[in-house]
């Protein structure tokens, strides 16, 4: 059989060159944009585990800390600083008063102690005296007493000399001015005799006074007794005042303690001077790196290509508190003083003492 004719079949469309292309570019593209992730994030896992592992194992890094003279602690310490001193002023005026005062106290307490014994001389040396001329007052009164009935008896004819006076007047035998004589003589006479006894009474007085405790005596007793009191009072206020003086005393040396220590602390540093001081926290775990002089090093991203920048000043024994720069966790510690000689690194995370911490 002869074979039939095939008509020829239509031709296929053509697929263009460039897009497989394409497709191969962006799947290659895709592949390698995948594999830097994968690497970015693996470096990212393995950076953030050193670091992690570096901050753990690490025992020299500091964190810098600015402290500044309106902060909440340095104005409450301001505060404390403040009262503090105001009252060991105060304090010191009060001892200074006080000292006064029992310094006076003393010297007046001697004076009446010097006076105490003068004044009990006296006392006995007085009744001593008394003991010895109130007998011869009492003899001499019995006299005295003796004489005047004697005078009184011639008192008695005085009256019958005036008499007969009064009659020789008036019989002329004598003149006027005998018989103003006479009268002058005999009221002498009675004058005397009154002043005699007047004497006895004064005399009587003495006696009384001389033999027996009268007023006078009490008086003294009296002034003896309160000497003895003041001088008792004196003491009492004496050790009063000595006892509040020696507590005054305690509580300055304490406040001059307290102030003391107050200096010892970056606080006082802080609101004290005019000058920027620097300083960092370093955790106890850290404290074995630490001593003054010890260099400080500041790095590029916190641990690597590390220069100096300073030195340690001064080491702060009061407990601090913290967060952890890289695990922010709280953490226990101490502050610092650096001596930076660039000032930036105080604005740092961390610097690290004694050494580098990777060795570059």
């Amino acid at each position: 059989m002869a074979t039939p004719l095939v008509k020829n079949a239509p031709a296929a469309p053509k697929v263009p060159v460039l897009q497989p292309l394409i497709y191969k570019s962006v799947v290659t593209v895709y592949r390698i944009f995948a594999i830097v992730t994968l690497y970015v994030v693996l470096f990212g896992v393995l950076a953030y585990g050193f670091v992690m592992a570096f901050y753990a194992l690490n025992t020299s890094w500091a964190a810098p800390v600015i402290l500044s003279p309106v902060d909440d602690k340095s104005l409450d310490f301001t505060e404390k600083l403040v009262t503090s001193r105001q009252t060991l002023e105060e304090l010191n005026v009060d001892k200074k008063r006080l000292e006064d005062g029992v310094a006076e106290m003393n010297k007046h307490k001697s004076a009446l102690v010097v006076l105490q014994p003068e004044l009990q001389a006296a006392i006995l040396r007085e009744r001593q005296h008394n003991q010895l001329t109130g007998p011869e007052l009492e003899a001499l009164d019995k006299q005295k007493q003796s004489d005047n009935q004697k005078t009184q008896s011639v008192i008695a004819q005085v009256k019958q000399v005036e008499a007969t006076i009064d009659k020789d007047l008036a019989a002329g035998l004598i003149t006027k001015g005998d018989a103003a004589t006479q009268r002058a003589a005999l009221n002498q006479a009675q004058s005397s005799y009154t002043d005699s006894k007047i004497g006895e009474v004064l005399l009587t007085d003495s006696i009384l006074e001389k033999t027996t405790t009268d007023t006078k005596s009490l008086d003294v007793l009296d002034k003896q007794a309160e000497l003895v009191s003041e001088i008792a009072q004196l003491d009492i206020a004496i050790g009063v005042a000595q006892k509040q003086l020696y507590e005054e005393n305690r509580q300055i040396d304490r406040l001059k303690q307290a102030l003391t220590t107050a200096k010892q602390t970056p606080y006082y540093l802080t609101t004290s001077g005019d000058t920027t001081v620097y300083f960092a926290f370093v955790p106890y775990d850290n404290r074995n790196n630490v001593s003054v002089g010890t260099a400080v090093y500041d790095c590029y991203l916190n641990m690597v290509a590390c220069e100096k920048v300073g030195t340690v000043k001064q080491i702060f024994a009061g407990e601090e508190h913290a967060i952890h720069p890289i695990f922010r966790t709280d953490m226990r510690g101490f502050l610092i003083q650096l001596q930076l000689d660039h000032a930036e690194s105080a604005k740092s995370k961390t610097v690290f003492l004694n050494r580098k911490p990777l060795l570059f």
